[in-house]
């Protein structure tokens, strides 16, 4: 049995999820939209679940800080959104953090989510 990577920092979290093909990134557009990068889906939080978080802190910098959230849509595809918290989390507004406040939460193991 393959013996799991330990993926300590932001890069390796994302190249793993993009060789897996899960790379679909879903922002915030202007109109304050939830879009995928990859399908050009429009997502309502009832649409996703968080299935895995993840947390970073800059070591340079401790108001560097960042958060990952691996979801699944309801056609079970897997995607990521990213966050800054701490100093930098209000430069996108205050729907960013009620659309993410609204996603079901169902944590899973990261051996599921990358295998």
């Amino acid at each position: 049995m393959e013996q799991p990577i330990e993926m300590n920092t932001l890069s390796q979290i994302l190249e793993k999820l993009r060789l897996k093909g899960r790379d679909n990134e879903i922002t915030m557009n202007e109109e304050g939209l939830m879009v995928g990068s990859k399908n050009n889906k429009i997502y309502t939080p009832e649409a996703l679940t968080i299935v895995k978080n993840y947390r970073f802190e800059g070591m340079s910098d401790p108001a560097d800080n960042s958060a990952l959230y691996i979801v699944e849509d309801n056609e079970g595809t897997i995607g990521y959104i990213m966050d800054a918290y701490g100093i930098y989390s209000d430069h996108i507004g205050p729907s960013f953090d009620d659309f993410l406040k609204k996603i079901p939460v169902a944590d899973r193991d990261e051996q599921e989510l990358f295998s």
